[in-house]
């Protein structure tokens, strides 16, 4: 598959991807943000393509989705409603068909270079969950907790463990992050103190966005989870590992979550994803049977995180895992998610948590690359990190490889300033 537009050999964004996003062009003031897709270095307009009538289908009623400032309107309308619009963009942006290859007027109004728009989050999040999905990740922190031999809880093999995070804290790539100021207790302290956090994290995970909801009291089955999820994103769950220890007991990860969490603007769509599904390796003990599924599936998704500390002359690659690592499922995610009958809402989002691997630099977080700073990251230039420092930029980008091609999700970033 070949499009008119010249995409390099290692873009995220060929043809073969397409993702969604929202946008808005930073020369012009006066118009809202409105639904694009990527390709190459471009972004593609939906919102003049759909004035000018190429998504007239049943699946979309007569509404007019892409000039809305989110994908939330798009994401209700369900995934014949994907297909269709997917089919229809790579129709229009193939080699072979003129109606937009060789209308220059259009051309004009539909493209606009990725470098002269400002993306935005790509949804309006009503509700956002984080699992503890990475076994390695779980056994590294429990290891450090409890010992190896009482690494895991005895939950953890049987259900995807979450807790419910802040949505309203959601930022797209790009926005600094604030470090930020709680209670915290030194091991050799009588009582609290208060300030900035000394024990500053990243954390490398992925997401998925809801497309239509289930009503309040009705679960989705496992069979039917996939209906429900229209893309994923790159995302980091930025932590304060200090205030994290001191206010987590008994009831979880608080204010050492909720004050910032970062994702891509690009959401990668399920079916971009299908040629990359590989099966989800045998669960022991086999999950009950509202969490099985018959061909359940992971994503062959290569992962990275890189950081720019002010004194470095380069981004330094400091995590490379895959998304392969985490041992539940996305369907086995939102059917224990909603097996009680909660119900979520186009626009939710469920994310991964940090994604670990067997070896020492597949480690997603600083917690586990330093061993909760036992031993500091000794950068190319001699610096050395036991946790981000302000002024460091970290960066996470994510892709799939194709034959001659990538599937990719560009990237999360965000700079740490201080409190």
């Amino acid at each position: 598959m070949k499009s008119f537009i010249d995409v390099a050999p290692d873009s995220h964004f060929p043809i073969q991807n397409l993702p969604f996003g929202v946008f808005k062009p930073r020369d012009i003031v006066s118009r809202a943000p409105r639904v694009g897709v990527a390709i190459g270095d471009y972004v593609v307009d939906l919102s003049v393509l759909e004035e000018k009538g190429h998504f007239r289908l049943p699946e979309f009623k007569d509404r007019q989705v892409f000039s809305e400032d989110s994908l939330n309107a798009f994401l209700a309308l369900g995934r014949p409603a994907w297909r269709k619009t997917r089919e229809v963009l790579q129709n229009l942006l193939a080699a072979d068909t003129p109606a937009l290859r060789d209308d220059s007027a259009l051309r004009s109004r539909v493209f606009h270079a990725q470098k002269d728009v400002a993306m935005q989050l790509p949804a309006r999040i009503g509700d956002y969950t984080d699992f503890y999905s990475s076994y390695h990740h779980a056994h590294n922190v429990g290891t450090m907790l409890r010992g190896p031999e009482n690494a895991l809880m005895p939950n953890w093999k049987w259900l995807p463990v979450a807790y419910h995070g802040r949505a309203s804290s959601i930022v797209v790539s790009g926005a600094d992050v604030r470090r930020p100021q709680g209670q915290t207790k030194p091991p050799d302290a009588v009582e609290p103190v208060f300030g900035p956090s000394k024990s500053f994290d990243y954390e490398l995970e992925m997401a998925f966005l809801i497309g239509p909801g289930n009503a309040l009291g009705q679960p989705v089955p496992i069979g039917r989870a996939v209906d429900h999820i229209f893309g994923m994103v790159l995302m980091n769950d930025w932590s304060a590992r200090d205030i994290q220890a001191w206010e987590y007991q008994p009831l979880g990860p608080f204010l050492a979550k909720n004050f910032c969490t970062s994702i891509s603007p690009w959401v990668v769509t399920l079916d971009a994803l299908e040629p990359f599904r590989k099966t989800l390796p045998p669960q022991d003990p086999e999950p009950l049977p509202y969490l099985r599924m018959a061909n359940d599936f992971t994503i062959d998704i290569h992962l990275e995180a890189q950081l720019q500390t002010e004194k470095l002359s380069e981004p330094h690659v400091i995590t490379r895992t895959n998304f392969q690592n985490l041992y539940w499922s996305i369907s086995q995610q939102l059917a224990h998610h909603t097996v009680n009958g909660c119900n979520l809402q186009p626009g939710d989002l469920l994310a991964s948590g940090t994604i670990s691997g067997p070896t020492e630099d597949s480690r997603g977080c600083m917690l586990e690359l330093t061993w909760r700073g036992a031993n500091p990251l000794k950068l190319p230039n001699g610096e050395m990190r036991k946790w981000l420092e302000d002024g460091d930029a970290l960066a996470i980008t994510g892709w799939c490889e194709g034959e001659g091609y990538r599937v990719g999700f560009g990237e999360v970033s965000g700079r740490i300033v201080p409190a």
